[in-house]
């Protein structure tokens, strides 16, 4: 006799909400990498400008071109605010998915637990049906025997 169980679908549901959820964490920690190679970029852009800036101090550099570096920089000084805000929201993302991940695989090894105590009951119970076989097999043998 073959075991089957019951709520196998659900177990088999619940292995793939956990799959799609290590997805979905991977993905978040994904765009998190991004956003904070993005601000490295524009930091290493900001810091570009700060050496211009210096060096057009140092020469006589015109104020117009002084004034353009500057704005430059405050544009960067933006973008870098704006950046670390999302980096923030990808933190929290990030920190979403993982318990959502957490979620799943409790529920996950929750159903895995189930099943295999279904599949412990099954087994003990085909060795008793295969005992008590053998002690029939047995109890005629000896019948026949004692005739």
């Amino acid at each position: 006799m073959r075991f089957h169980y019951a709520f196998q679908k659900i177990v088999d549901l619940k292995g793939n909400e956990k799959a799609q959820a290590e997805w979905m964490l991977s993905a978040a920690i994904g765009e998190l990498k991004a956003q904070e190679q993005n601000l490295h970029q524009l930091l290493q852009k900001r810091d570009e400008i700060g050496h211009s800036l210096q060096q057009a101090a140092q020469k006589s550099t015109p104020i117009s071109e002084m004034c353009r570096l500057q704005s430059y920089a405050e544009y960067l000084d933006t973008l870098i605010e704006q950046k670390n805000t999302d980096i923030e929201q990808a933190h929290s993302n990030v920190k979403h998915k993982q318990g959502k991940l957490t979620e799943k695989m409790l529920d996950e090894k929750v159903w895995m637990k189930a099943r295999e105590k279904s599949l412990e009951k099954f087994r003990h119970e085909s060795l008793l049906r295969e005992q008590n076989e053998l002690d029939e097999l047995a109890t005629v043998r000896y019948t026949v025997q004692s005739r």
